[in-house]
């Protein structure tokens, strides 16, 4: 049975920093608009910020959905299933935004996460919560984590500054939709995400703070 929270509690922010995947959802205001999923992997690429807010790494890849919907109205949900263990979905609804390196969130930011890797990282995902649920899980298959892949990290540091740069402003300047997205060009009106209503609470994957 699915269940509200009012907070993201140290149980569940322990629960949240051990699961090796977690997914993304983001779409455009337009209705012709295409809805975005993203799995997000590497463990130590997501931290909860304090009971409403969490961010995550972004590395480059071939598409910046994300992005692009943040910049154009904020919405996002991320999502975490339990694939061994008892099981379990969480749901996180919220506002969201981003920074890139070189602005000073972003370096405050980067230092809680565990993930040292800078090669290829564009930017960190900061997500203001709104909404918080839970469910049962049960239709999730069981599965067994190896490990993370290495070649993300590989194919990263053979690339220069100067590729990621021109990467960024080429292939990851659009949206699919058309919607701008690392294209340099002014920030629209300040959108729908709120600052962070405290300092930053890092909980551990044990579940303690640091």
């Amino acid at each position: 049975m699915s269940k509200v929270y009012e907070k993201i509690n140290h149980q569940m922010a322990g629960w949240i920093h051990r699961q090796p995947i977690f997914f993304v959802a983001s779409a455009p205001l337009a209705a012709s608009g295409r809805v975005n999923v993203s799995p997000k992997g590497l463990m130590g690429t997501l931290v909860v910020l304090d009971p409403h807010s969490i961010a995550y790494l972004d590395y480059t890849g071939t598409g910046a959905e994300t992005i692009a919907h943040l910049r154009e109205n904020g919405r996002i949900t991320v999502m975490f299933c339990a694939f061994e263990g008892r099981p379990k979905i969480v749901r996180l609804y919220g506002r969201g935004r981003y920074t890139v390196p070189g602005e000073p969130e972003f370096d405050k930011l980067r230092e809680l996460f565990e993930k040292t890797t800078t090669a290829g990282q564009r930017s960190i995902i900061i997500v203001d919560i709104d909404r918080i649920t839970d469910s049962c899980g049960w239709s999730v298959p069981l599965m067994d984590y190896r490990e993370d892949r290495a070649v993300l990290d590989l194919h990263n540091e053979r690339r220069d500054d100067a590729y990621f740069e021109k990467y960024w402003q080429t292939t990851n300047a659009d949206s699919i939709d058309g919607l701008p997205a690392l294209r340099s060009e002014p920030e629209p009106e300040p959108g729908l995400a709120p600052e962070p209503e405290s300092e930053y609470l890092v909980v551990s994957a044990s579940g303690s703070n640091e």
